[in-house]
């Protein structure tokens, strides 16, 4: 078990205190994990982490995918994802008690998806937060009271397909002005407030120095814990005046195994338990894993993985802490990427083909899946991030 803050391995005292844990990405409608959720074989999911989950007073996950049978999936790019109803109520039976539902496929099927999402939930005794039938109930944070302390959770993700937008269904979204006042106003009522965040660049291990800064801002508005995930991997963390701030979890159960397969960042992933008491600092521990990979469930890791993992954990500290090196960092990633992302929104710029299409000899290029895909890159933080450094360099 790796403890404590930057580079620490410091373990706190925590009997005392309020204990939350917070997981990334769970996808309960794909390969293995399906089967098992279905027969609510608790075990095979969770084996040696159950005790955890059970143990906290509040244990949280990130529901990739809305619950839903049937339906029609929207447009959009990218997969649409979905999970059977069946399936939702081994996460009770496991000891989660919310799920955050800010992300990026939760509208996945629509608005009938969200509200079989929310009804088969609140059946299922979770509690939810993150979407909702407009942006008012999307951005409520979930306050309950856990021994004696008053503890808010806001969840939001970036503007991906499903936030909502004018009034509509849909997710939190990311909105730093929007979100500074509902973070404001949870602190206002709450001894402790827990921003959850769903967003970053996926299989990008660090995040990006407008990430950090966003996510320092949350703190500056009142937050005394921010967690990330989305991007299929873990990240580092820091602390800022005080406040942890987790970067990445990476997935949770999010089965992707095949025969023969070796382990990737996919497989990696971790939990965040938090301990509070009023008066004091956050402080958290870091429960790593191996998920969907020879077994569906999680594994815990053990000798050489468990010191490779620390080890990763320091090197990505040390890059987040120092900014000049975060920023050459995320230069190389954008580097990486140039060429998928030139992809995105090339090739119609060619005078003789302006001039063909405008008389009307040739349809245009621009047909509404293209409109789709550049709408998503300019409206998503992570992707204009990268689009920006593809642009001008």
């Amino acid at each position: 078990m790796f403890c404590g803050g930057l580079g620490s391995t410091e373990v706190y005292n925590m009997s005392d205190s309020a204990t939350i844990l917070v997981t990334g990405d769970t996808h309960l409608g794909g390969g293995r994990v399906t089967k098992l959720a279905i027969e609510r074989d608790t075990e095979a999911l969770f084996g040696d982490f159950l005790p955890l989950i059970k143990g906290c007073d509040l244990s949280v996950t990130n529901l990739e995918s809305p619950v839903v049978d049937d339906g029609s999936p929207i447009k959009k790019t990218g997969p649409n994802l979905k999970s059977p109803t069946g399936a939702l109520p081994i996460l009770q039976e496991a000891g989660f008690g919310l799920v955050t539902l800010a992300n990026n496929h939760i509208m996945d099927y629509g608005e009938g998806g969200l509200k079989s999402t929310l009804v088969c939930s609140s059946e299922a005794g979770l509690k939810t937060v993150g979407a909702g039938e407009d942006l008012e109930r999307a951005s409520e944070p979930f306050t309950t009271e856990l021994k004696g302390i008053t503890l808010s959770v806001v969840n939001l993700a970036e503007n991906e397909f499903g936030t909502s937008q004018n009034g509509e269904p849909g997710c939190h979204p990311m909105d730093p002005v929007q979100n500074f006042y509902r973070i404001n106003e949870a602190k206002a009522v709450s001894d402790f407030v827990i921003v959850i965040v769903h967003g970053g660049h996926e299989y990008y291990e660090l995040p990006s120095p407008r990430m950090k800064k966003t996510y320092r801002f949350y703190v500056d508005a009142g937050a005394d814990a921010v967690v990330g995930h989305h991007t299929h991997c873990i990240s580092g963390h820091e602390r800022y005046s005080g406040a942890p701030i987790i970067y990445s979890l990476g997935n949770y159960l999010f089965d992707s195994y095949t025969v023969n397969s070796s382990l990737t960042s996919w497989n990696r992933g971790m939990m965040v338990k938090f301990s509070v008491e009023k008066g004091e600092e956050v402080q958290f521990e870091l429960h790593p894993y191996v998920q969907g990979a020879e077994k569906p469930g999680l594994r815990t890791l053990t000798g050489k993985e468990l010191t490779n993992f620390e080890k990763e954990i320091r090197r990505m500290n040390e890059i987040i802490e120092n900014d000049s090196a975060l920023e050459k960092e995320f230069n190389n990633y954008c580097k990486r990427t140039r060429r998928l992302y030139s992809s995105f929104i090339e090739p119609h710029s060619v005078g003789i083909l302006h001039a063909l299409r405008n008389r009307g000899f040739l349809p245009s290029l621009l047909t509404s899946r293209k409109k789709r895909l550049l709408c998503n890159l300019v409206r998503c933080e992570a992707h204009r991030d990268v689009l920006i450094k593809t642009l001008t360099s």
